[in-house]
């Protein structure tokens, strides 16, 4: 098998209102699709995105200027493609749009040779489990009153989740301890509620926010602080009983050690997009398993269950429903779970009348 194409399309997907959390103002997601055409007429897909289509086109520069190192490659070589990236992008650096690009290419590669076995990959990469624990995060946002979250989560859990996450990161932590309150009084004791506060607070204000909110039994409070402090977040961590999850916003495997060796977080979130692609998810799941850590994969749900599927150290995925408008299949939940599909490759095509709809190229 030889790929003798490779193609882009733009789109933007917008939210059906505007999303606010504490250093975010979302309107829409700006997905690059990526095409992956063979000599045997199986195509290899995978997608990034940027918040509000921002400098989307850049992204595609990036992907396209590739080309050289896809077309001709039998994909089954995905890590000496992978390998063959890396090395070009040594002076650009390792971190934004190029490994973004690396990993659309990387994710497009696998699938394609789950498509060529007729197999999925959570079955190549050696299968632990058919269904993961996943959580409600398309909601529950700062910009919501104190009723819209409430309501929301009700919502949450008629759809089947047993698990949902709570925007905080106000200037009063009172005034976050309100709104997780009334969540907890409105879904009761048995559901799991995670809290993320986007970066937003300092390592003093985190750890404030972090006892009130133990009172509630939280899962974790995601990012509590910069990105940039791992210091401070491993003081927030060693304050706090309430598990500290984060590395969402980290790149490569190099960025997730960092993490690990700064004591900085009990729960490691690598994003598909920010890693580098399947390749490099899976060498940072063996990573955070030598070091006893769990990972809890962050966003692009439909091409993170294969991990999800065969990483151990896998405790869930996070569900986020920005992107299920351009697939023709959907995501399962069934108590509190979701399904991971046994479809070859990713398990996800794109619909291509959606895509018309929502391209802009």
């Amino acid at each position: 098998m030889k790929i003798t194409a490779l193609k882009t399309r733009l789109t933007d997907v917008p939210f059906s209102k505007p999303i606010t959390t504490a250093i975010h103002n979302m309107r829409s997601v700006g997905c690059l699709l990526v095409y992956l055409e063979t000599d045997v007429g199986l195509v290899g897909q995978s997608y990034i995105f940027t918040l509000n289509a921002v400098r989307l086109k850049a992204f595609d520069e990036m992907v396209r200027g590739f080309s050289h190192r896809i077309v001709g490659q039998d994909p089954h070589y995905v890590t000496a493609i992978n390998s063959a990236i890396w090395s070009e992008i040594n002076p650009t650096g390792y971190a934004g749009v190029t490994i973004s690009a690396l990993s659309v290419l990387d994710t497009a590669c696998w699938d394609l040779v789950g498509k060529s076995a007729e197999r999925p990959l959570h079955h190549l990469f050696g299968a632990c489990r058919d269904r993961i624990r996943t959580y409600a995060s398309g909601g529950l946002w700062l910009s919501q009153s104190i009723d819209e979250l409430v309501n929301e989560a009700a919502t949450f859990l008629n759809q089947g989740f047993r698990a949902m996450k709570v925007r905080v990161g106000n200037k009063d932590p009172r005034m976050d301890f309100e709104r997780v309150k009334a969540v907890r009084e409105a879904v009761g004791p048995s559901i799991e509620i995670l809290t993320d506060a986007n970066q937003a607070l300092t390592p003093k204000q985190a750890i404030r926010l972090g006892r009130m909110l133990e009172e509630l039994d939280i899962g974790w409070l995601e990012e509590p602080v910069s990105v940039h402090d791992l210091v401070g977040q491993a003081e927030v961590r060693n304050a706090l009983d309430m598990p500290i999850a984060s590395g969402e916003t980290e790149w490569t495997r190099f960025g997730i050690r960092n993490t690990i060796e700064a004591r900085a977080a009990d729960v490691l979130m690598p994003d598909l997009q920010r890693i580098g692609g399947l390749t490099e998810m899976r060498r940072v799941a063996a990573l955070a398993e030598s070091y006893c850590l769990p990972i809890s994969t962050h966003i692009f749900t439909e091409h993170s269950l294969c991990i999800a599927g065969s990483a151990a150290n896998c405790i869930s995925v996070e569900h986020m429903p920005w992107y299920a408008p351009l697939f023709r299949e959907e995501m399962e939940i069934k108590d509190g779970d979701i399904l991971i599909p046994t479809r070859p490759g990713t398990g996800f095509m794109f619909d291509e009348a959606a895509v018309e709809r929502f391209a802009i190229d």
